[in-house]
């Protein structure tokens, strides 16, 4: 089972990379989201499940044979906060550039912080291009 489990963290680290590298905003949106989903898996599987045992160890000084260690899980409830949040910023971010620019394309979104014209854009990548 961990085996599995860590062949989809692979899998969703492979996917959520190749999401970051396209062009559309909800596509590396979207990427984003798959490298926490796969961070989280990677945590999961860090602290084996123990079942019926104790996440905490008593004061009276006896150790029980097995117990789960709470960490993971604190963490993995913190990187779902985070990544909530995160995600939440960058869709109110997302639309606000659909609304300025009247494009979610990153190769499209140009001179967003001072006017310029499609000839001027054009010429400088040509000059790029020599």
């Amino acid at each position: 089972m961990l085996i599995l489990m860590a062949i989809a963290a692979g899998v969703l680290f492979a996917a959520g990379i190749y999401l970051i590298l396209r062009r559309s905003l909800v596509k590396v949106l979207v990427g984003i989201l798959l490298l926490g989903y796969a961070a989280n898996l990677l945590l999961f599987n860090s602290a084996p499940l123990t079942p019926a045992a104790p996440p905490l160890i008593s004061s009276n000084g006896n150790l029980p044979i097995t117990y789960a260690d709470p960490v993971p899980q604190a963490l993995i409830l913190t990187a779902i906060v985070i990544s909530f949040s995160v995600t939440a910023f960058a869709v109110v971010l997302i639309r606000k550039v659909y609304a300025v620019t009247g494009s979610g394309d990153l190769e499209k979104i140009h001179c967003t912080d001072i006017p310029c014209e499609d000839e001027e854009i054009m010429s400088d990548l040509e000059d790029e291009v020599k």
